[in-house]
């Protein structure tokens, strides 16, 4: 991305996405339960709650009424149609890796199948987006942990840091190139959560190649284990190799997430927020999803940042937009176009 003078002015800033994640997959609700949905009603009330906040993105996972992560599309469908009533305008995104919690006591945290994670394409009504992980990696969300993160929480149980501490994404090239067929057939918008640099570049060649031909959208995951830590270093280096027609939210966990955060609303970025990044405000005081969206909005105001409505979101995501081919796709996103046979040089557009 490129800053000129005045790209930290926030007249010439796109208005600021924020994005929910409230439904907290790897907490058990005994850790937050006031902040942990558990029946359906519970699940559409929350997404209201962030909505009228300020949040234009609702980041989607469900829970069954026992408390663990559901695995069932079912339910994910029920909560889609009430959502769709609730707020029609929130941008609805499900996460991809549909619930990575443990099942049962000594069960592993792990993702579902491929062939599971591709049926996220059927779900209906459809969501906006699926968020898509690129290049099979660790997901090691244990590594940054501090004591004072997991402390009078389910997260401090050693057995419980073990299974999550083995956690790897499955997201190996054949079925990234199957998913993103069945996501833009289905006229679902993929969210690239991309894991660094190398992600990126492989998202890139999938665009020069045809696979996929739409606008970029990226959360840069900062959660270490497998992932960039949440060092400004690892953040600008990242910044600077998206290219200017992408949308890109900056996400991180635990108590890293409001000073990513605040970089991301100064820089023009968007923001991502909710139970499933932090359950923590203050150091050892706990924080709803909804108090950090009320911050995070905060903050935008005392920076002149406009936040975004849904429909504002709708719009900078570019949701339901395609291209026609390669050519365009690098076109709209402000890559350089693909090198012609015999073409020496730099490539650049005219």
């Amino acid at each position: 991305m490129h800053f000129h003078d005045d790209a930290l002015f926030p007249e010439n800033q796109d208005k600021l996405v924020i994005t929910a994640a409230p439904y907290g997959p790897e907490w058990e609700p005994d850790d937050f339960r006031e902040d942990l949905p558990l029946t359906m009603e519970e699940h559409v009330q929350q997404a209201v709650d962030c909505y009228e906040a300020g949040a234009s993105v609702l980041h989607i996972h469900v829970r069954e009424l026992d408390g663990k992560g559901s695995k069932r599309l079912s339910k994910f469908n029920e909560l889609l149609a009430g959502l769709r009533e609730a707020v029609p305008e929130m941008v609805l995104q499900v996460g991809g890796s549909i619930s990575f919690a443990p099942e049962g006591e000594g069960a592993e945290a792990k993702w579902l199948s491929d062939d599971t994670r591709h049926m996220l394409a059927e779900l209906d009504p459809k969501p906006d987006q699926v968020t898509i992980a690129i290049n099979t990696s660790q997901m090691n969300i244990a590594e940054l942990l501090t004591a004072d993160d997991v402390a009078g929480t389910s997260l401090a149980r050693p057995e419980l840091q073990e299974t999550y501490r083995e956690m790897t994404i499955p997201a190996g090239p054949g079925w990234v190139e199957e998913h993103l067929r069945r996501l833009q057939a289905a006229g679902i918008q993929p969210l690239f959560a991309l894991t660094g640099i190398t992600g990126l570049e492989s998202v890139e060649r999938l665009i020069r190649r045809g696979v996929y031909t739409g606008p970029l959208n990226v959360t840069w995951t900062g959660i270490g284990g497998g992932m960039e830590g949440p060092n400004p270093y690892n953040i600008m280096n990242f910044v600077q190799r998206v290219p200017d027609g992408a949308a890109l939210t900056l996400e991180s966990l635990m108590r890293s997430v409001l000073p990513v955060n605040t970089m991301a609303i100064a820089m023009g970025l968007h923001t991502r927020c909710g139970n499933e990044d932090t359950i923590w405000g203050r150091k050892g005081e706990r924080m709803t999803s909804v108090q950090q969206i009320e911050q995070l909005v905060r903050i935008a105001g005392e920076l002149g940042r406009e936040v975004a409505t849904g429909k504002d979101a709708r719009d900078i995501y570019k949701i339901g937009t395609t291209y026609a081919d390669a050519d365009e796709t690098l076109a709209k996103l402000g890559y350089a176009p693909n090198r012609r046979p015999g073409q020496v040089g730099f490539t650049h557009h005219a």
